[in-house]
């Protein structure tokens, strides 16, 4: 029996990352159904190669543009769009795994949906714990669920806990866990030419192949702060519990440092298909495809803490977490806006994290809602926010 694999964010990096595995193993996984937001080529391309029973498209036009093709190329798939979409795939019955790989806070519906459903959940939304992470949970030990981190750092942590932990159990022995990270393109940078980096510039990843939102996430740090959040539901584990260490070599993916004194590292090479492979193979190990690491030729490898000076976004997140409730939830929200305003030229580099603590200061905390569409309702109102203070900055951009 082959295992079906939803794939939710299929013309992605991840997406195509899981791809690549499936087509290594084609006896024992298949492409059962996949997703993508306007990407048709993409779709089609995947379509024609892996023949999945389900394509969702959000973007309502270009679902219509992708069944018209595959009707002309009498391709079987069919074509579904919007959120309901979105949720047929992660639900698919001949799921058995899903890989919610949408990025943002579009992917917190359909994980939770795969979550209750049962489904084997290889979780590259970092999102969707950021912004619902007790309803995720929750969602995952009342179905019975398997929860396997995909971010290379979490899945690393994974890796180096006993082989019967499941997330969201206590970690006894463990005195903390250590996430690594590369620092991005800026890492060396003047601080005083920050403000200048242009959205090429905080998408040129010195390690990692990654979307322009996440690679600006990479730059600012934010990607680091919200796996922090990330880690705090996968593992249970307080804020002061959590450490994050510079490390530009992206060899070391992290660590967990244990009663002991010992300190356990899961390393290998910067690709995706690692962690990948993993959590679809889980508990066995398979071939991913990714070559073998060489620490003779690795050269040094270095370790330093983060200059919060330079990563402001990383305190914003670290202190989110601190404060609970919805903070996390408007931290992610903000940033979201944010960067795509940034990535459309209308804010620069560091007005990212200004963006983003202006909104923390002027939204009061609140206990975290319980049902998702009260979570659905606030991250809009968050972005609302976000959206005029952005707008102020672009006044005084023109004024300047």
């Amino acid at each position: 029996m082959t295992t079906g694999i939803a794939i939710l964010g299929a013309t992605g990096s991840i997406g195509a990352s899981t791809l690549d595995v499936i087509e290594r193993h084609p006896g024992r996984f298949r492409c059962v159904a996949v997703s993508a937001r306007h990407d048709v080529e993409g779709m089609l391309a995947i379509c024609q190669r892996h023949r999945p029973a389900l394509a969702a498209m959000a973007d309502p036009q270009a679902a219509a543009t992708l069944a018209a093709r595959l009707r002309d190329l009498q391709l079987p798939t069919e074509v579904a769009t919007g959120a309901a979409g979105l949720l047929a795939v992660a639900e698919h019955e001949a799921a058995d795994q899903v890989m919610a790989a949408i990025v943002g806070a579009a992917g917190l519906l359909p994980t939770l949906a795969a979550a209750r459903r049962g489904k084997r959940v290889l979780l590259a939304n970092k999102e969707s714990l950021v912004m619902a992470g007790q309803l995720l949970m929750d969602a995952v030990a009342e179905s019975g669920a398997d929860l396997l981190p995909i971010d290379s750092e979490h899945n690393a942590i994974y890796q180096c806990l006993p082989g019967d932990y499941r997330c969201g159990a206590a970690l006894p022995g463990v005195t903390e866990i250590l996430l690594t990270a590369s620092g991005g393109p800026f890492l060396e940078t003047p601080l005083s030419r920050l403000p200048g980096m242009s959205p090429d510039d905080a998408c040129a990843h010195p390690n990692w192949e990654m979307g322009r939102k996440i690679s600006v996430d990479s730059a600012t740090m934010m990607n680091k702060g919200l796996e922090v959040i990330e880690a705090a539901w996968l593992f249970n584990l307080p804020p002061d519990k959590i450490r994050v260490i510079i490390h530009p070599q992206s060899v070391v993916h992290s660590m967990v440092r244990m009663d002991d004194g010992s300190v356990l590292a899961q390393m290998g090479q910067p690709d995706m298909r690692t962690p990948i492979v993993y959590g679809m193979a889980w508990p066995e190990r398979m071939d991913g495809g990714v070559a073998p690491l060489d620490l003779v030729t690795a050269g040094p490898l270095d370790f330093r803490s983060p200059d919060l000076e330079r990563f402001p976004c990383l305190r914003l997140a670290q202190d989110a977490l601190s404060a609970g409730g919805t903070a996390p939830l408007v931290l992610n929200a903000a940033n979201e806006v944010a960067v795509q305003a940034f990535l459309d030229g209308r804010v620069g580099f560091t007005a990212i994290a200004e963006v983003i603590a202006n909104t923390l200061d002027q939204t009061a905390v609140m206990p975290c809602p319980g049902d998702v569409d009260d979570i659905v309702a606030l991250d809009q109102d968050i972005r609302r926010v976000a959206g005029e203070l952005i707008g102020r900055c672009e006044g005084r951009r023109q004024h300047a």
